[in-house]
């Protein structure tokens, strides 16, 4: 299901749902990846009878705008949609600059939010003791250098890469995989998980990149919340050969975020993380909402 939810500021939140389970999980899209919720994430929901309900960050589809927000500022959308939903408690999973987003859920929405997990998720940029960029990919590095310290750079490198990704197939795609990929990766972008990933990156950039810029605006500057505040448990999983987000990220939140399990996982990449990671994560999930 695709709909629509005016917030009480007068602003439209745009959000998918999937399943029809009896117990809430919020989903935190990657970048630019909104729209339909991947089946890595909605087949394993289903199987843990969890319902999936996917909050499209301001900027994409039919969310509207907010120059400058922090990721601390989807918190409040996320929990207007689970009241929507009529679900008082719920869990959360974030993917790529999602991963953030769902710990800001756990930090700032204890009562509520009562665990998240994160999938190949950031570390702060400014964090003591990280090289946010090491082992990034180069596509990675002039993107997030600029998103830090130079904006209206940021914003000429995003409207040229959108400008062909708002008409990117599933060949070209699968075409790009070996170039861009490590194996894992590859082997994961079967024809079908292609498609559908192509047709997220159409429907979120359809409408223009704001939501594509604003995501990066906002992972490299102040989160907005303080990630030693969590007391709710948080799944960390990271692939050691993922180039998108590396692996030092992963590491780094485990050491930072009280109470966090890592689970670090040879070989994997960016995408096939989730594969891997989900059935067991939605498993813990499920039973921290049910405890």
């Amino acid at each position: 299901m695709h709909d629509y939810l005016t917030l009480e500021t007068g602003a439209q939140l745009d959000f998918f749902v999937e399943g029809d389970g009896d117990a809430l999980l919020v989903y935190h899209h990657g970048t630019p990846a909104a729209g339909a919720i991947p089946l890595e994430i909605s087949v394993p929901a289903a199987a843990h009878g969890l319902v999936v309900a996917g909050v499209v960050r301001p900027g994409y589809g039919g969310s509207t705008r907010e120059p400058g927000r922090s990721v601390a500022d989807v918190v409040p959308l996320a929990a207007a949609l689970a009241d929507h939903l009529g679900h008082e408690r719920f869990v959360t999973v974030g993917w790529s600059s999602g991963g953030p987003h769902a710990i800001a859920c756990a930090a700032l929405l204890p009562d509520r939010c009562v665990a998240a997990m994160s999938l190949a998720g950031n570390a702060p940029f400014d964090a003591d003791g990280l090289d946010p960029l090491a082992g990034m990919d180069e596509v990675g590095i002039a993107e997030f250098s600029a998103a830090a310290d130079d904006p209206q750079a940021l914003q000429a490198i995003i409207s040229e890469a959108a400008a062909q990704q708002r008409v990117v197939t599933s060949a070209q795609l699968l075409e790009m995989a070996p170039s861009l990929l490590p194996p894992a990766d590859q082997a994961h972008l079967t024809a079908e998980i292609a498609e559908l990933i192509a047709e997220q990156i159409r429907w979120s950039l359809a409408d223009g990149f704001w939501g594509w810029f604003d995501d990066d605006i906002a992972i490299t500057r102040p989160w907005g919340f303080d990630l030693r505040s969590v007391r709710r448990p948080v799944l960390l999983w990271q692939g050691t050969s993922d180039g998108m987000v590396p692996i030092a990220h992963g590491q780094w939140l485990g050491e930072h975020v009280p109470g966090a399990v890592t689970h670090v996982v040879e070989g994997e990449g960016h995408l096939s993380i989730g594969g891997v990671a989900c059935d067991p994560g939605f498993a813990e999930l499920k039973r921290a909402l049910m405890a």
